[in-house]
């Protein structure tokens, strides 16, 4: 069946994306972090989450961060593959 998803790839392509996303992320909070908290605000229907956003983030709490969004896209990918094969 060709139409089968490498549950291995797609971990791994969904894992790459995040980084992406979080090291960009990462790199808005600390360059301009007024801004970054407005613009996710918009992405929440304008809640205020200045509130919430933590003011000083250390490096060792952004590796840790980085490690827990690639794991968890390496499962959801990996998850995603496997039951799309199985429903395929």
């Amino acid at each position: 069946m060709a139409d089968k998803l490498s549950a291995k790839k797609v971990a791994l392509a969904l894992a790459g994306v995040s980084a992406v996303v979080y090291i960009v992320c990462a790199l808005l909070i600390a360059v301009a972090p007024a801004f970054t908290v407005s613009i996710f605000g918009a992405l929440f229907h304008g809640i205020d989450i200045s509130e919430i956003a933590m003011q000083n983030i250390s490096l060792g709490r952004t590796i840790l961060g980085f490690i827990e969004i690639i794991v968890l896209a390496l499962v959801a990918g990996w998850l995603y593959a496997s039951i799309y094969n199985k429903i395929r």
